[in-house]
Formats: structure tokens, sequence, C-alpha cells
């Protein structure tokens, strides 16, 4: 409590930024040391980034509820979500949710368990996806310290202090490295690494040119200059170094043991993209993108066993496995034939690996889509164990032994970890439930931004709220 009231106590200078609209580094606000949790729930991991702490979107938490009932699980809180497309994350007993209200893009902090709001931090925005699409973020916040970074759909990187919402640093990445805009948008989600941020970046030595018309796609004229991944220094945004003379994709980087270095891949527009993470030195590539030109790489690349990496995509190539042999990726297994024959496309789902076995969303629109299992055992091609025609294209985590699975028309299912069959043991249907507060669905679809598990609670989004759910019992 005394914590909660000294972050209520900061909020008035947290919003005194927000009215100055501050756009570069305030030296006003020092760093400072990382602020107390909030949590009171004794067991459990944060969730500070997208795809997790291990970039694999695993769980150790243990002891979760597997008979879910007719009334499915617990629903703690609900919150209006703006515009946007992204989860947010769960860190230091807080939730980070980042997305669009109008002409400014709003991260937004909230207390974990309850849901109350500690305070705000906005941003203006301007942005029209040319598709049709909605216009507000892509990416999901990343927590580091005493800070939160963000990243918005046209470009703007932020850092902000955790404390009182108060702005460190925010640079246009966009502007600042010509980037052209690519068909949705800014969508990678940044992460952190010792004293750098890694951000997709992806510029043009052309740029954009301004004023542009924000109807049309620029991607034809696009040719990189070497900015493909950028590592900023995490405290004052200043660039350390650039890797990679490709463009941007939508696949959110991880970072990777491989032969004792700890290394950034990142599947870029091209292909994969492979790096010495502290110093962006080691470059090594391995061309993987569909040849239709408004094809995109958006599912993150899954670490096998030693130096192998299996990476997907939906449009017409399927999946591959690539090995980092001797400083350069060499292919193991590629997919081949049609889209029947190919062992896994994922979308933007990234696959779940337990052990040999790789669980996933497989397909590139609802009707074509099914969930699946395929089984690597070393060599020689995957093997599809099982597959479910479901037509709903969802996302997953794994927990205690289970598979948790989101689908985008709100439907929530546990799995047990089966080679053998298609086993859900729980489900709740998050679309058609209706919340007695306001008569409408707990979710309006699409829910397209993966699951999120810190402290046995368990969040989720659709196209207009979060909702957290009690997974782990207190």
């Amino acid at each position: 409590m005394a914590c909660r009231a000294r972050l209520q106590n900061m909020i008035s200078l947290g919003c005194i930024f927000i009215l100055l609209g501050c756009t570069g580094a305030n030296p006003a606000v020092s760093q400072s040391e990382k602020p107390d949790s909030l949590w009171t729930r004794p067991t459990g991991e944060d969730w500070p980034r997208m795809l997790g702490v291990r970039f694999d979107s695993h769980s150790l938490e243990k002891g979760i509820r597997t008979d879910w009932g007719k009334d499915g699980l617990p629903i703690l809180w609900t919150q209006p979500a703006g515009t946007g497309y992204g989860n947010g994350v769960a860190a230091l007993g807080r939730w980070f949710q980042f997305d669009r209200f109008g002409g400014v893009e709003r991260l937004s902090c909230y207390v974990a368990e309850t849901g109350e709001l500690l305070w705000k931090w906005e941003s203006p925005v301007v942005y029209r996806d040319p598709y049709g699409y909605n216009d507000g973020p892509r990416a999901s916040p990343v927590v580091d310290g005493d800070c939160v970074y963000v990243y918005g759909v046209a470009g703007t990187l932020a850092c902000v202090g955790i404390a009182d919402g108060s702005l460190r640093w925010k640079k246009d990445m966009n502007r600042e490295y010509g980037v052209v805009p690519n068909f949705f948008g800014v969508g990678a989600s940044p992460l952190l690494y010792g004293d750098l941020v890694l951000v997709m970046v992806g510029g043009s030595p052309s740029g954009p040119p301004l004023p542009r018309n924000p109807t049309v796609n620029d991607m034809t004229r696009a040719t990189p200059n070497g900015s493909a991944m950028v590592a900023l220094d995490k405290s004052t945004g200043k660039e350390v170094y650039r890797v990679g003379n490709y463009l941007a994709s939508y696949s959110a980087p991880i970072i990777a043991p491989m032969d004792g270095k700890e290394r950034c891949v990142a599947l870029v527009r091209e292909g994969l993209l492979v790096f010495d993470a502290a110093t962006g030195n080691n470059e090594a590539f391995y061309p993987f993108r569909a040849s239709i030109f408004e094809s995109v790489n958006a599912a993150s690349p899954v670490l096998l066993d030693g130096n192998r990496i299996f990476i997907s995509e939906a449009y017409e190539i399927g999946s591959a496995i690539v090995e980092l042999r001797e400083g350069k990726l060499i292919p193991i297994w590629e997919d081949q034939g049609g889209r029947s024959s190919q062992a896994m496309r994922t979308h933007w789902a990234t696959p779940i690996r337990s052990g040999n076995l790789l669980f996933a969303s497989s397909g590139r629109n609802q009707p074509d889509t099914d969930l699946r299992c395929i089984e690597w055992n070393g060599e020689g091609a995957p093997r599809v164990r099982w597959s479910q025609r479901n037509r709903d294209r969802g996302t997953a985590l794994m927990v205690d032994g289970h598979w948790l699975w989101l689908g985008e028309l709100g439907k929530l299912q546990l799995f047990a970890i089966d080679a053998t069959e298609y086993q859900p043991i729980a489900e709740m249907d998050l679309g058609s439930m209706i919340d007695p507060k306001n008569r409408k669905p707990f979710i309006n679809p699409p829910s397209w931004a993966p699951p999120v598990l810190s402290h046995g609670l368990l969040y989720v989004r659709g196209e207009d709220r979060v909702i957290c759910l009690e997974l782990i019992p207190k």
C-alpha cells in the first residue's frame, strides 16, 4: 500500500509531461532504480516482452486449472482497449497496454491484479492503413529495469519511466532511417539485450515522400539501406550499430544462444538474419520469402536443438529448418510441393515447441486453417502427427504440461501436450460470453494478439478490450 501511495503521488508529474507533449529526451528525468513490485500473488514470473522471458512463449508456472466448468475461468477484470493488434505485457505487478485513441498512441499502466489505472503516456500519431486494417500499434511493449519501451505503428520508438509515465526519450525511426511505409505499418516488437534496445527498422535510401498519400503502398520502390536491425543505447536512444541490408517484416526478433554466443535471430522481409547481439558482427543470412509481392514474414523463428532454427510462412513456401554452421546458415530441410503437402504454414502465430514437437495454427486464411502438431526427430522431413480443421487462426502459450490456445474469434482452449491426437480438455468462448456490465461479448474479433500469463493471471485481448482471467488459483 505504501508503494501504491508513492505511485499515486507521482501521477501528477507524469501528467505534466503528457501535457507538454515532449518529443525528445527530457534532462529533468533521470534514470532511477527499478520500482517496487505491486504483485501480491506470491509465486510466478513476469512476462515483460513479446513471447515471454525466454522468447519461446513458455511459462514455468505450475498449478493451472484444468477443469474450467461450464462458466470457464474466473474473469477478474476488464479494461477498454483502443485501436491496435498487439497485446500488453506484465511486469512488476503492472499491466502495460499500448493502443491508439484518436490521434494519439497511448501507453496505459494498470495494476496487474485489479485493472486500476496508474498512469498513461501519449504521443501523436499519423498513420492510415492502406489495406483497410486498423490504424493502431501492432508491436507489444517491452519492460526493462525502470523503463518500458514502445514502438508505434508509424515508427515512433519511445522509452517511458515505469514509476510515473514520464518520457525518457523518443525517436521517429521511420523519418531518421528513411523507412518506406510497409504493408501494415511497423509491426515487429523490439527487444532489450544488455544496454541495447534492438529494433527492426528496414530503412531505404529513397525514404518516404512527405507529405504522402497514406492509402498508397510504396513498397515497390523500397530498397534497403543497411538498417534491417538497429541497436540503440537503451538509456539515450543513440545508435550503437546497424546490421543487415534488408527491409522490415512483422516477425518479433529473438535472442538465442549459439556456439557460446548470444545471437539475435530476426526473420526480416527477405529471409532469416542472424548476428552477434552484443556487437552486430558475424552476420549470416538465409533467403526465405514467398515470391508473391504482398507476402509477409510474421511468425517469429523457433530455436531447435543446437544451432538449428525453424521458420515458417503461410503464403507459398511453407517452412524450413536451417543451421548456423561455421558462420553460415545452411538449410537442413525445406518444405516441398504445394500447400496441401507442406508440413506447416504459420501466418502470424509463432509455433510452440515441446521437445521434438511443434504446435501451431497452420494456414493463411480462415478457410484453409487448422490446428496441427508436427514432429521432427533431427533429420529428414518433419511429420504431421495430427491436424484439426477449425477455420479459426490463433495464438498460443505453453504452461504446466499444457498448450493454451486463443482463436481469433475468442475461443480459449486448453490442450494436453499429445503427439497422437487433438485433445482439448477445457474451453470457454469469450466471443459468445456476454459481459453483464454492458451486455456485449467479452471479445469482439479479431483477437490476434498472443495470450500472456504472469503470476497465475491470463491476459487476452480482442478488438476493443483487455481481459484478465485467473488460470492459477492464488
